[in-house]
């Protein structure tokens, strides 16, 4: 039992924790719901109480559920959101605002006002110039709601609220694009684009460093592990070669592939960020997004068309042979990676008296394996080769249909994790790491064989015709606004 961690995964629609023994595994987990408000105008925002009470409340349940074996843990890790920002008072650790979610759109604005200066920020941070990243929403916090305190990402008020320190990881610094992407230090340049330059920002720190001690979760446990959600499954999939991809299917779909110690800066329209610092070490990896996956499954459950949410979603699509001729590009918060036009959004096109709910769960599953496909070739264009296979985790993975779409579009062998849950597995492997300076990541990084491997059923004609109707869509969308002028104000 020695070296038992608490790893906690702070999400976008809840927060889950596991206690993790490096003998026995999963010990003890817990959950609590964390519910965003979708306002109009593409906003989306949360309350920081609920973000932070539902961190301690699921990891206390975990405590609790692991039992007498929960007194053998001896450290913390936390996962984060990433883009996810608000302002507040460095001195009480009180929210000044609400916390902006990644989703949100209302800094579309600033984003196309700064368009001059996107080259030169994706130059510097390897990222594009979106409302997506935490910069424009961080901009938007000071000119439109309040100039006090300090304005951060979610991360570093949960630490605070947790240890007292003011510190972010490497990982989740550089989802914010003011991070200098080569030296992994905050960038004067970027800063002073956003009208940031003054303001006090977290000391970036190694995903396995000792921060502090915190008491929320009743003994006091060290806070030895930090990362940011998508590259923490990153790590829990060992994908730390060059050449390898994973896909996480959250409430948004993440494909990440490791490019090793060299950030890649290309124009497939991938994102080049780190994947984390490591005792020292900085590792880089290529990222993808799918803004809307498990949301899109909810706006389907909220039509009716999925009486029982995601869970139903094998049996009303296997209702169905084929998705009847419809084609879903499910942006319903816009299209990110490789296009990049969130001010898009989703489509339903080929649909007649005929089609029922089976063909709309269909053609979703087919939309989302469609982006994810997109994703991956973007990445093997990056990386100088076809992937061999891709590692998926997350809730959705529990589709059969969505993962064997996915399997069809790739023509690659889909592997499931065994464990869905691989971003708080992650983060806990970085934990151990930061508790025990003896460990490598082979030594905390668990192994597992796949829950699941989903081989192509169909031929690659098929795939290509497939994923042809659904680029069509796409650029009819495209062609619908090509200038991009139909952001929310």
């Amino acid at each position: 039992m020695r070296g038992a961690v608490l790893a906690v995964d702070q999400g976008t629609s809840g927060t889950k924790a596991l206690v993790i023994c490096p003998e026995r595994g999963v010990i003890g987990t817990g959950s609590a719901p964390v519910r965003p408000r979708h306002l109009p105008g593409g906003r989306v925002e949360v309350d920081p109480a609920e973000l932070y009470g539902s961190v301690v409340a699921a990891g206390r349940a975990a405590l609790a559920d692991a039992g007498p074996a929960a007194g053998a843990v001896a450290a913390v890790g936390l996962a984060n959101q990433g883009e996810t920002v608000l302002a507040w008072d460095p001195d009480t650790g009180d929210p000044l605002t609400d916390a902006l979610v990644w989703q949100d759109r209302r800094a579309e604005p600033l984003c196309a006002e700064l368009a001059e200066y996107g080259e030169e920020l994706r130059a510097l941070t390897g990222l594009p110039l979106d409302p997506y990243f935490a910069a424009p929403k961080m901009a938007w916090i000071r000119r439109h709601l309040t100039r006090e305190g300090v304005v951060t990402t979610s991360d570093a008020w949960l630490v605070h609220r947790l240890t007292g320190e003011f510190v972010t990881d490497a990982a989740t610094a550089g989802r914010t694009q003011l991070l200098d992407l080569d030296t992994v230090a905050w960038s004067r340049t970027a800063l002073g684009v956003f009208g940031l330059g003054d303001e006090r920002l977290p000391r970036v720190v190694d995903a396995d460093t000792a921060v502090g001690v915190t008491r929320a979760f009743g003994p006091p446990l060290p806070l030895t592990g930090l990362l940011v959600d998508q590259q923490a499954a990153l790590l829990a999939q060992r994908v730390t070669e060059p050449g390898t991809a994973k896909c996480t299917y959250g409430t948004g779909a993440f494909l990440l592939a490791q490019t090793g110690p060299v950030p890649r800066r290309g124009t497939s329209g991938l994102v080049s960020c780190v994947a984390w610092r490591l005792a020292g070490r900085t590792s880089y990896c290529l990222d993808g997004q799918v803004y809307t996956a498990a949301s899109a499954v909810r706006w389907l459950t909220d039509l009716g068309v999925l009486p029982g949410g995601a869970a139903d979603l094998d049996a009303v699509g296997g209702s169905v042979p084929d998705a009847g001729g419809v084609t879903f590009v499910p942006a319903l918060a816009g299209l990110a990676a490789p296009w990049w036009r969130g001010d898009l959004r989703g489509s339903l096109t080929g649909l007649g008296l005929e089609t029922g709910p089976g063909h709309l769960v269909r053609a979703l599953c087919e939309g989302l394996a469609a982006q994810v496909a997109e994703l991956a070739d973007a990445a093997a264009a990056e990386l100088g080769g076809p992937l061999d296979v891709l590692r998926v985790d997350g809730g959705l993975t529990r589709s059969a249909l969505l993962m064997q779409a996915q399997a069809d579009l790739l023509q690659l062998p889909v592997e499931v994790s065994a464990l869905p849950d691989a971003t708080a597995l992650g983060v806990g492997a970085v934990a151990r790491l930061g508790l025990d300076r003896a460990l490598t990541v082979d030594d905390a990084v668990p192994r597992q064989k796949p829950s699941a491997v989903y081989e192509p059923r169909i031929g690659a004609a098929q795939a290509a015709e497939r994923r042809e109707r659904f680029r069509t869509a796409v650029r009819a969308l495209l062609a619908a606004d090509p200038a991009g002028g139909g952001a929310p104000a």
